[in-house]
């Protein structure tokens, strides 16, 4: 029987164990917390759970060693360590990470242990770009070149569960959604490079009318330009990778961040309640009418959005952190993770568009719109969970079904891994709609 080592039981994993396991193949899952591991192996006889911390490297090397693949679902800081002992033991790895430069400088050794380090294989990074280059590889077979490219996604709580003054709840890695707002930008628009300082980010969304939603709002993902490359399409002139939110996240976050509230700089919080944190980070004398004073200093009203937002959360309370030294990030980021999180009995949804602008070669110019919304299930799993790790657990199949025949460090950008995994996500349900044919107008300069 196949052996496959998890590392890591996080909120997006129990759906690849699950799928694994129904596939016959032996499951280990390696966490810190083991009971956690159990719980989503659930007795299965081909299923079993380890205590395992990232300090023991002893051990690390030990199981990976036993294994035939190893999956990492740690953070992306570890992966560099595992990918060392997979390459020392000829082992395969899948990751949903982005990959960082650590790691693509390993592609020489990892053909030369004839193994496969597949990254990239969730969401976002992952759905994106299979959905994408399943589109591009059509255009360019027909001669056509992609001119202009908007990509979007998100995973934000259904409608109906968007109920507080953020309009998101928490269905994945919380902290990681809060530190994202401190990423600069960096995209093409008409030909020109448009860098975003961390400090605008979240300044001038994009909006944008999704089917059976409404109005979305939509901040720059990161650095956009890489793509051009990854994906092929270097005559490109609009690339713009952005991230989905409800309407109120970004004006909101974007207030915030102008108090320095998500900042990682430490500071002396000894003996100080919320409201006299706020005082601090508008460097007040007091608390006194702290609301007030806040709305103040970012020259909005008192019954503002933002404002009202961070009364919500309790940053304006008299009530102490507890707090000694630390970071504004931290503070805020566990006060969201105490009143955000996704409720029991509440659906997630994970919203994805393209739109390409297509050139062919008798001049003619199309738009094609490449959509999916997902709705997670309070029964089962959230669907940020099912469209991050289904993903890998099919690509962990084909390649221990010899159904992968890349080897070095890859992402999911080639027809032998993007189209099959596609069309397994469809029998599962997870499916991006396709629209050919549309109006160049259908292709908005945002």
């Amino acid at each position: 029987m196949d052996k496959v080592l998890i590392l890591g039981a996080g909120m997006v994993v129990k759906p690849i164990i699950t799928y694994l396991l129904s596939k016959n193949i032996h499951v280990t899952v390696a966490s810190r917390t083991r009971s956690k591991a159990e719980a989503m192996i659930d007795s299965h006889p081909n299923g079993s759970a380890l205590s395992w911390t990232v300090d023991d490297t002893a051990g690390l090397d030990r199981i990976v060693g036993s294994h035939d693949l190893a999956v990492s679902l740690l953070p992306w800081v570890y992966h560099p360590l595992v990918a060392g002992y997979c390459l020392k033991h000829k082992k395969d790895m899948v990751t949903t990470s982005y990959v960082k430069p650590e790691i693509k400088a390993l592609d020489r050794q990892a053909r030369e242990a004839e193994i496969i380090v597949l990254n990239e294989l969730g969401l976002d990074p992952g759905i994106d770009h299979m959905s994408a280059m399943r589109i591009i590889d059509k255009v360019r077979g027909k001669g056509g070149k992609i001119v202009g490219f908007y990509s979007f996604c998100g995973a934000l709580p259904a409608p109906e569960a968007a109920d507080n003054p953020f309009k998101y709840k928490f269905s994945w890695s919380p902290k990681g959604v809060v530190m994202a707002g401190n990423n600069d930008a960096r995209f093409l628009m008409k030909g020109k490079v448009v860098r975003v300082p961390t400090e605008e980010l979240f300044r001038n969304p994009l909006k944008v009318d999704f089917p059976e939603v409404g109005n979305l709002e939509v901040y720059p993902n990161r650095d956009s330009l890489p793509y051009l490359d990854l994906y092929g399409i270097p005559e490109t002139r609009t690339m713009v990778r952005g991230t989905f939110r409800h309407p109120g996240w970004c004006e909101t976050l974007d207030a915030m961040k102008r108090l320095n509230l998500i900042s990682t700089e430490k500071n002396d919080f000894t003996g100080k309640t919320y409201a006299e944190f706020m005082a601090m980070m508008i460097s007040s004398g007091n608390a006194n009418g702290i609301r007030q004073k806040v709305a103040s200093h970012l020259d909005m009203e008192t019954g503002s959005a933002p404002v009202t937002a961070m009364d919500w959360l309790g940053l304006f309370a008299e009530e102490p952190m507890n707090r000694r030294v630390d970071s504004p990030f931290e503070i805020v980021s566990d006060l969201m993770i105490e009143k955000m999180m996704l409720g029991k009995n509440e659906r997630d949804m994970v919203a994805m568009q393209h739109i390409f602008l297509v050139s062919w070669p008798d001049g003619r110019k199309e738009v094609i719109k490449s959509t999916m919304l997902d709705f997670g299930s309070p029964s089962t799993d959230t669907s940020v969970a099912r469209t991050v790790a289904l993903p890998a657990a099919i690509a962990v199949e084909m390649i221990i079904s010899k159904k992968i025949s890349a080897k070095g460090v890859h992402i999911p950008v080639i027809p032998e891994i993007y189209n099959p995994i596609l069309d397994r996500l469809e029998s599962m349900g997870i499916k991006l709609t396709e629209e050919f044919g549309l109006a160049e107008t259908d292709f908005k300069d945002y």
